[in-house]
């Protein structure tokens, strides 16, 4: 019984995740989280602190951390300063979804 009430539940968990606003919240969500991910990842190569990442983007260690949990949708402006601050290059780029993981496309 338990089992079915599992299967029922990712049934309704699919069929959830197909539609337009739910696929496009995950993925929302995704992209925050790698993008969380890619600023630890530089901060900790560089052996600084949430706190001295704060300092220099002129934010809070708080703000730092749901930064890098990917709890929070950065804004453009947010990115340039993260980069800034670890020395790092912004790029933004529009891929085919096909593509993704493949190559950038050029224009």
């Amino acid at each position: 019984m338990l089992m079915n009430r599992g299967n029922r539940w990712e049934d309704l968990r699919q069929e959830r995740l197909a539609a337009p606003a739910a696929s496009a919240g995950y993925e929302r969500t995704r992209r925050a989280f790698e993008l969380g991910e890619q600023i630890r990842a530089l901060r900790e190569a560089q052996h600084i602190s949430q706190a001295e990442l704060a300092r220099r983007m002129g934010s809070t260690q708080p703000a730092i951390a749901r930064l890098e949990a990917g709890r929070v949708s950065p804004s453009l402006d947010t990115l340039d300063r993260a980069a800034a601050a670890l020395g790092a290059e912004l790029v933004i780029a529009f891929q085919h979804p096909l593509q993704r993981g493949r190559r950038q496309l050029s224009g």
